[in-house]
C-alpha cells in the first residue's frame, strides 16, 4: 500500500517515531526535513552550504532553500521509480503548502492527505522536559518548550486548515501507547484514501 502523506504535529507529539513506524508499515520512506538538511550539509551540496550558513547562526533555513531540497529529494525518488513517502516537518507554513503542490504537480503526483498528531500542550511539555533531561539538552527548558509550541500552533494551524478545507486532513490523538497511536494513524489513512 503506497502512500504520499504529510505528517503534522507539535514538537514532542511523536512525529519522528510515528513517521518511522508508518513508513515501515506502508513500505515508503519517511522524509524528515532535518535529515535532508543534514544529508545536504554532509554532502557539501550547494544547498547544503547555503543551509549551513543559516544553521551555524542559529537561524531558520529560508523556505526557498528548504523547498529546493524537498524538490530535489522527491525528484530523485521519482527518478528511482519510488512514488510513496511521508513528509515529516514539511510543509511548516502555507507558502510551503503551495510549493509542495507545485512540486507534486511537476512530478505528476498527488498527495493522499495530511495526518495531524494532536497532543495536549501540558503532556507534550512534560515529554520534552523528560527527553531534555535524558539527552542532556540544557536549552530545552519549560519556557523554551512552551514558546516552540506556541510558534508551532501559529504557523501550523493554517497548514492544517488548508488541508482540512480540501477534505484531506485527519486528526489523530497522539496520547497513549506508541502502537495504539500507530494503529490510529493507519485507520485515519484508510479514511483519507476512502
Amino acid at each position: 500500500m503506497s502512500a504520499r502523506l504529510v505528517l503534522l504535529g507539535p514538537p514532542g507529539a511523536g512525529k519522528g517515531t510515528q513517521a518511522a513506524r508508518l513508513a515501515e508499515a506502508l513500505g515508503v520512506e519517511a522524509i524528515s526535513t532535518g535529515d535532508i538538511f543534514r544529508a545536504n550539509i554532509k554532502g557539501e551540496t550547494e544547498l547544503g552550504k547555503l543551509a549551513q550558513e543559516y544553521t551555524a547562526k542559529g537561524e531558520l533555513v529560508p523556505d526557498s532553500v528548504t523547498n529546493a531540497m524537498v524538490r530535489d529529494k522527491l525528484a530523485a525518488k521519482v527518478a528511482a521509480g519510488e512514488t510513496g513517502f511521508i513528509l515529516d516537518g514539511y510543509p511548516r507554513n502555507t507558502a510551503q503548502v503551495a510549493e509542495l503542490d507545485a512540486i507534486l504537480a511537476d512530478l505528476g503526483l498527488t498527495l493522499d492527505g495530511a495526518l495531524e498528531i494532536t497532543a495536549d500542550g501540558d503532556v507534550v511539555t512534560e515529554r520534552l522536559l523528560k527527553r531534555a533531561e535524558i539527552e542532556g539538552r540544557a536549552d530545552d527548558t519549560e519556557p523554551v518548550i512552551r514558546h516552540r509550541l506556541s510558534v508551532y500552533a501559529e504557523q501550523t494551524a493554517p497548514v492544517s486548515g488548508l488541508y482540512a478545507a480540501r477534505g484531506a486532513l485527519a486528526e489523530v490523538d497522539g496520547l497513549g501507547e506508541v502502537s495504539e497511536v500507530t494503529d490510529r494513524l493507519v485507520a485515519a489513512l484508510a479514511s483519507l484514501k476512502g
